[in-house]
């Protein structure tokens, strides 16, 4: 089963996963394995999760993935203001990705409570 390649929520976080690789590669050497390697694995986690859940025998299975993707998320979000805070990103940077991680949440949002309602 690979359908989740066909999920927009799922092509969307490979793409924010990609973005952030991109954005941590300019963090401060000290940061290779604190706030950078922390902000890659959550970012990573969002379409691993949803994957994963895909390839579960049950749509419980799925929506209970979807979850943890979800928390992975927010996670993310918590991350990146902290990263902006610290001054690691732009204010520009920050906006975009913070649009697309909400924007990504709330597709998991809608897509659980799709798969819940079956």
């Amino acid at each position: 089963m690979n359908y989740f390649k066909e999920l927009k929520v799922w092509q969307k976080a490979i793409e924010l996963v990609t973005e952030i690789y991109f954005k941590t590669q300019s963090f401060p050497k000290e940061e290779i394995y604190g706030l950078a390697s922390q902000i890659r694995r959550c970012a990573v986690s969002i379409p691993s999760n949803i994957a994963e859940g895909c390839g579960r025998k049950t749509d419980k299975d799925f929506s209970n993935f979807l979850g943890i993707s979800l928390g992975s998320a927010f996670e993310f979000e918590t991350q990146l203001i902290i990263c902006k805070n610290l001054g690691y990103i732009l204010e520009s940077d920050f906006k975009f990705l913070e649009s697309e991680i909400q924007h990504i949440q709330n597709m998991i949002i809608k897509l659980q409570n799709t798969i819940d309602k079956k």
